[in-house]
């Protein structure tokens, strides 16, 4: 029995999705019920969802993450070029998938590596690498915290943010109420415009609520059908690593027993040319305040801050405020009936290697 599509059949696929959906995707003005979310968790497309308030949206300054955060110190990724979790040359001149070194500094430090763009031009070149916190690991809350009773002990459960969480709800009721289940995880994003997420998507087994504090996201969103648009290879890891405390950030591929990473191979799917013009992007920028339903299985590529498609006007405001704080929820995808089959389904068969010599 064959295990994988043909690319007929996946272009058909392709094809056929987008002539019932198009790329256009549902505004909402104001949260919706459990039903009404239901529905278009069943429906499975992006969302934008405006007016759901979380204390985090007035409260978030710069001085008041700092004031609260005091002394504490948080992991933050760090790069050359902005991009983690990404395919990257390493020093032997193959592509590598290439994790950020982490580094642990306080609020107040890493939000002055996020200064206004006429400050950061100044520094020299050593001065230059790119701070983003993007942990994914639940460092607001994590599965534990939901597992565990109310009146349980939770000190060794404690978030590296922890005196913020009272900003940030654990669950939204209408999103737990609909998935019948509370999230797996929530999680804090602050970067600036040179910050890029790499478009990925695959095996995301989750349900995505994002939502912007300050700033602005830009998404370049693919269905689970164009995904075979996005050329993905197989890539040995790495990882940046600083060999002394001084010294600027070095690649280093992880030892031969480490499982080599799949990946897309399309850096920049947001920029013109860049996708076969069969494929079907949708682009979405999410300002402050701004909600994203983001289905399990969609490919998405993530960027910050500054968009040169934006009017003059738009482009002012995002002078202003170039940091772009975001909070998302991860709840677990339903495992059960087709959905999932589906979804790897349309991922089946060999992938080739990204380096061919």
């Amino acid at each position: 029995m064959a295990t994988t599509l043909d690319l007929r059949t996946l272009q058909w696929l392709s094809k056929e999705y987008h002539d019932m959906n198009g790329t256009h995707y549902e505004t909402l003005d104001k949260p919706p019920s459990a039903l009404e979310f239901s529905r278009l968790v069943h429906i499975s497309r992006p969302v934008v969802i405006k007016g759901f308030e979380v204390h985090a949206l007035e409260r978030w300054t710069d001085e008041y993450l700092i004031e609260r955060m005091g002394d504490r110190k948080i992991s933050i990724a760090v790069t050359p070029n902005g991009r983690a979790d990404a395919i990257t040359p390493g020093p032997d001149g193959k592509l590598y998938f290439v994790e950020p070194h982490i580094q642990q500094m306080t609020m107040h430090n890493f939000l002055l590596s996020l200064a206004p763009n006429t400050e950061k031009m100044s520094w020299p070149a050593e001065n230059q690498e790119i701070c983003y916190l993007q942990s994914q690991n639940g460092n607001m809350y994590t599965s534990q915290f939901f597992e565990s009773s109310p009146d349980q002990e939770r000190q060794s459960e404690l978030s590296e943010f922890e005196p913020l969480k009272a900003d940030v709800p654990s669950e939204i009721p209408w999103c737990s109420q609909a998935f019948d289940r509370s999230p797996d995880a929530v999680n804090l994003w602050i970067g600036d415009s040179r910050s890029v997420t790499s478009i990925h998507s695959g095996s995301d087994p989750y349900e995505n609520i994002y939502t912007v504090i300050r700033g602005t996201k830009h998404f370049t969103l693919l269905p689970p059908t164009d995904g075979w648009y996005l050329q993905e290879r197989i890539y040995p890891h790495a990882t940046y690593t600083r060999p002394s405390p001084v010294s600027t950030l070095t690649t280093t591929p992880s030892p031969l027993t480490t499982s080599p990473i799949r990946w897309s191979s399309i850096l920049n799917p947001h920029l013109p040319d860049t996708l076969p013009r069969e494929a079907h992007p949708m682009h979405i920028s999410l300002k402050a305040g701004e909600t994203l339903y983001l289905p399990a299985g969609w490919w998405h590529h993530v960027r910050q801050g500054l968009d040169e498609n934006f009017s003059n006007a738009e482009r002012g405001e995002e002078l202003k405020e170039e940091k772009t704080i975001a909070v998302n929820w991860w709840y677990d995808f339903e495992g059960r009936g087709m959905g999932w089959v589906w979804l790897n389904l349309l991922r089946s068969g060999d992938v080739p290697y990204g380096n061919t010599t």
